[in-house]
């Protein structure tokens, strides 16, 4: 399949996606609409000064019951997540965790030097020079110390 054709097969997709989500939207709001007529009526307010105080207690009263039943339904949904990530904390004790494979590197000391002490470490040890020159000076010295004790 070229491109120009999978371009237009996925524009064609897109927008009949895009229809749905705006026809879900209209259905959730119609629902939503049908749902506050049924339940939740128009308030009356015709009338004198105490049945509209009547009606305020009812509602006050009503507001109540349902912060209660959310206090409650919170503490549900905590303790069952709370009872979810120890589960998960379980899991992962009794599967173990995978260690990832460790890479040989190769390091000069001074590389492992400045690894393990950060930035403080500013000594250079080139060891091979050291050694170099330990040799031409044994080398060097030898013959003289021989030739002067005899």
């Amino acid at each position: 399949m070229n491109s120009s054709r999978r371009h237009h097969l996925k524009s064609l997709i897109l927008s009949i996606a895009a229809k749905w989500i705006d026809e879900e939207v209209k259905e959730i709001a119609a629902a939503k609409e049908a749902y506050m007529s049924e339940n939740c009526p128009k308030p009356s307010l015709s009338g004198d000064q105490a049945a509209l105080m009547e009606a305020c207690k009812k509602m006050h009263s009503l507001i109540d019951k349902m912060d209660e039943e959310r206090y409650d339904l919170e503490n549900k949904v905590g303790k069952a997540n709370k009872e979810i990530e120890d589960l998960r904390i379980k899991m992962v004790d009794v599967g173990g965790v995978k260690k990832p494979a460790l890479k040989r590197v190769r390091m000069s000391a001074d590389a492992m030097l400045k690894a393990l002490l950060g930035s403080k470490h500013t000594v250079n040890m080139d060891l091979r020079a050291g050694l170099k020159q330990v040799k031409k000076e044994e080398v060097s010295v030898s013959p003289r110390c021989c030739l002067i004790s005899q």
